[in-house]
């Protein structure tokens, strides 16, 4: 009987670690998973860390267990679990609960199975797949119009390419060209660092066709009011010269503007989470239902989607990942991305 497991943390000095902690309690509407591969989201999971290396600081303290999102293998059920049975291969997702740990117990409607085709790490980007997707379903984007991704960090990689799959012309920036190396080789169809160009503006009315962006969506964190300033500059422009068009918000962005007159006929527009039901605690546990023909894209058929992308060849996701180290190695790469982030994206955690 499983009595202890293996987590990722991080320590107060910023650093990774690997602590041994007793096993979460298998209860009634979650599955319990034995875990073979996670993703690292460095944007969320990792500003802590950069501030405490940033600041200095030497006392390790307490360590603090991480991740949500993981793949692996259901080896054991909990009363009123329906779905799943032991051996089903699983994305798992949630904060507090799909985390860098070797054993995992999840709720089941945060959990979907993998189709045959998908390796253990593709199926670790499950939730930052529909973090993304959720992004584009906010944006509302329409087939063959231009969309502007700014901030190419995983996030902003995965929205482009679901806005590529909805019909639209995407063009990424981001001020760190590995990111835009990246996005140019798994098939974004634009890019452009604003900080290389005297004049964003020209490089983005030749890649619209004079027509300007329909659409953006800013994915990173921090303070974007610089960057909403020039994004509205390359948005369409009405000849009674107001600006038009979508612009949302993911992540942990902030930013100061002028509302009313100072956006013109612009929408700002915010995405959070990944679809109806997350953090919906009876919802997740199987105990409450969103009807389908009311809510058809919920937080679990949002997974299956994202899912089903990766499965047929539509969302490769490999091209992201730029390190596959095991759960003993954790440090490594956190201090890869807080050191190198120009060299860093997708991290893979996995497990013996």
């Amino acid at each position: 009987m499983l009595t202890q497991r293996l987590v990722g943390a991080l320590d107060e000095t910023g650093h990774g670690c690997v602590i041994s902690q007793p096993m979460p309690e298998l209860k009634a509407g979650c599955v319990l998973v034995k875990v073979h591969a996670s993703l690292i989201s460095p944007g969320t999971e990792l500003s802590g860390a950069k501030t405490a290396r940033r600041e200095g600081r030497s006392e390790p303290g307490k360590a603090r267990a991480f991740g949500y999102q993981n793949s692996g293998e259901v080896i054991g059920v909990g009363d009123g679990v329906v779905e799943f049975k032991v051996g089903d291969r699983v994305s798992c997702m949630g904060a507090g609960y799909a985390q860098h740990a070797n054993y995992v117990v999840v709720p089941q409607r945060l959990c979907c199975k993998m189709p045959d085709e998908l390796s253990w790490e593709e199926g670790a980007y499950v939730h930052l797949g529909v973090t993304a997707l959720q992004a584009i379903r906010r944006t509302a984007p329409e087939i063959g119009e231009n969309l502007l991704v700014v901030g190419m960090g995983l996030v902003g990689q995965l929205s482009g390419r679901l806005a590529q799959l909805s019909g639209n012309f995407v063009m990424g920036w981001d001020l760190c060209d590995f990111r835009l190396k990246t996005a140019t080789a798994w098939g974004i169809d634009g890019v452009l660092n604003p900080s290389s160009v005297e004049d964003p503006g020209s490089a983005c009315k030749e890649f619209t066709r004079g027509f300007g962006f329909d659409s953006a969506i800013m994915a990173f964190g921090g303070d974007g009011t610089k960057s909403l300033q020039s994004v509205v500059k390359v948005m369409k422009l009405s000849p009674d010269t107001h600006r038009m068009g979508r612009i949302t918000l993911v992540g942990g962005l902030t930013t100061m503007c002028g509302w009313g007159a100072g956006l013109g006929n612009l929408d700002l527009r915010c995405s959070a989470r990944t679809g109806p039901g997350y953090h919906d605690d009876a919802w997740e546990l199987g105990q409450a239902d969103y009807p389908p023909v009311f809510v058809r894209w919920d937080t679990r058929s949002n997974m299956q989607l994202v899912m089903r992308f990766i499965a047929e060849g539509k969302l490769t996701v490999e091209n992201l990942t730029t390190h596959r180290v095991p759960l003993r190695d954790i440090d490594q790469v956190v201090t890869a991305h807080i050191e190198n982030p120009d060299a860093t994206l997708g991290t893979i955690l996995l497990y013996e």
